[in-house]
């Protein structure tokens, strides 16, 4: 089931729709919550935004039968002091509607001075306008745990206190979550930790003790049938188990497990187990607003909890449909054919807009939703290096049982003629592809057919038909006419990630958001 596209517009009113819960929306996640999200609408948030690390991070594919592995930027977590910022400095101070505490304007107003109009301001500044609306949709009985860096997580908690502290809820838990794995240092003390902040709405948060009990140790009394104390009278062990404490000893993913995807900063399975299972029961409604590649989506559907997730790059949308597709037909429903998907372009009016947009954060939107959309999910989106290669995504798919070809994708949404096409049967031969595909948001000129037509055609002897080398498709046949790409594609699945060379890249060996790259010993 799906919903028009919605251009959210101004933030300048309080929700006065909902959504149905099992909900995906490709947003900007503080136009969802403030324009679709009711007041004391969620049981749990959890979120795990970007850390203000001063990095860009890429998603790696892995392609069976293909040695080398595409690489596309995943999101960017640098900040800077721009329009953006200054708009939601001004929001908090003019306090329009009274959404902001006077708490927490002070504390913004105070940090300015210190922080200076940079990224770190800029930062708190975007994470404060968010926690604010975070607050107004829990419910009173609702809990909120947000994944930080211990570069951060001091300022983030002062902006925490002013939200939820000053309107009846409380700060409960820190949460460490430790991990190995990774490099060591030589300089420091090896950083192997994340830090989870824990804050309930009001001072009813529900928590689930015995869902958080482990095994006893074999070296407690316990483990051995219980203890007797002095005066004889025998203590005997919870059949449970030991509660957990607030130091969370849960395994980063392998390199090879199943569930790594490539997506940088992955969280896994087991971490978003734990927090759902103690602040929800089943039916509650878990909201992840950075959902990334939906390790809480995916979790909160498999312990049967209604779920909500917001992400505003489409390669993340995605790779969540993709994710959650994967599980369809073993032990779940088809789940696509359940779940709403939200602001994903469906007339030509909202693909122009979102390809016209102005915004640095989206600027390459549009080329991720054409590929990704025409390829149902499948393609790559291709990372372009230095001087533009001319290439946007790479689709590859199956000539027989045990061999693959690529395709090469070029996106235009400006002005397109014939050099385009001549020049991307160019690229095409250097990468090494058997035949390429031209999305254009204008219609293609006679001029631009012909010369796609002269490169001939591609005997595929699988499907037994001969195709276009060079194809040409309209955003209006993906968007209207539901052309999508008909080939036998291969799969891929984006896992066995590595580190970016150069360590440019965080969180890969260790799955997590704030993974330092240390040397190792």
């Amino acid at each position: 089931m799906v919903t028009p596209y919605i251009e959210l517009g101004p933030l300048t009113k309080r929700c006065v729709t909902d959504v149905p819960v099992s909900t995906l929306f490709y947003g900007d996640n503080l136009d969802v919550l403030r324009k679709r999200i009711k007041d004391e609408r969620i049981d749990l948030c959890y979120i795990d935004p970007p850390f203000n690390s001063k990095r860009n991070y890429n998603q790696i594919y892995n392609n069976i039968g293909i040695e080398d592995r595409a690489q596309a930027q995943a999101f960017v977590d640098t900040w800077s002091w721009n329009t953006t910022a200054n708009e939601g400095f001004a929001a908090i101070l003019d306090n329009e509607g009274g959404r902001f505490r006077p708490q927490t304007i002070d504390l913004i107003k105070g940090l300015r001075p210190v922080l200076k109009d940079g990224p770190l301001f800029a930062y708190l500044v975007s994470m404060t306008l968010r926690i604010t609306e975070i607050h107004r949709v829990l419910k009173p009985t609702g809990s909120f745990y947000m994944h930080c860096d211990p570069k951060v997580s001091h300022y983030l908690k002062l902006v925490l206190d002013t939200v939820f502290c000053s309107q009846g809820g409380d700060f409960v838990n820190e949460i460490i979550w430790h991990y190995t794995g990774g490099g060591r240092s030589k300089r420091y003390f090896s950083r192997k930790h994340d830090v989870l902040f824990w804050y309930s709405k009001g001072n009813t948060a529900r928590f689930n003790l015995d869902a958080m009990r482990v095994p006893y140790k074999e070296t407690s009394g316990f483990a051995k049938g219980g203890i007797t104390s002095k005066a004889g009278k025998k203590y005997e062990p919870n059949p449970l188990g030991t509660p957990v404490d607030d130091v969370w000893d849960i395994p980063i993913i392998n390199p090879l497990s199943k569930e790594r995807l490539g997506y940088p900063t992955q969280k896994p399975e087991a971490l978003l187990e734990r927090i759902i299972q103690a602040s929800t029961n089943a039916g509650d409604v878990v909201l992840d607003a950075y959902c990334g590649c939906g390790t809480t989506v995916d979790v909160a559907q498999r312990l049967g909890r209604e779920w909500i997730g917001i992400d505003i790059t489409y390669q993340s949308i995605s790779l969540v449909l993709r994710r959650l597709e994967g599980k369809a037909g073993i032990n779940w429903p088809s789940i696509l054919k359940t779940i709403t998907v939200d602001g994903i372009p469906r007339d030509m009016e909202s693909v122009v807009a979102l390809a016209h947009k102005k915004d640095d954060r989206l600027r390459k939107e549009f080329e991720k939703w054409a590929v990704l959309t025409y390829t149902n999910n499948r393609g790559a989106i291709h990372e372009k290096k230095g001087a533009d290669s001319g290439i946007d995504g790479i689709a590859y798919f199956r000539t027989n049982s045990t061999e693959n070809a690529s395709m090469v994708i070029q996106v235009k949404s400006g002005g397109v003629g014939r050099g385009d096409v001549a020049k991307l049967r160019g690229d095409m031969a250097r990468e090494g592809a058997v035949m390429a595909t031209l999305i254009t948001l204008e219609q293609p000129t006679g001029p631009m057919i012909t010369e796609a037509k002269s490169a001939g055609q591609y005997h595929h002897d699988l499907m037994g038909r001969n195709y276009d080398c060079i194809q040409i498709v309209t955003a209006q046949e993906i968007v209207e006419g539901n052309r999508r790409l008909d080939l036998p594609m291969s799969l891929e699945v984006v896992k066995k990630a590595q580190a970016h060379a150069g360590g440019e890249q965080l969180g890969l060996l260790g799955g997590t958001g704030s993974d330092e790259n240390e040397d190792d010993e």
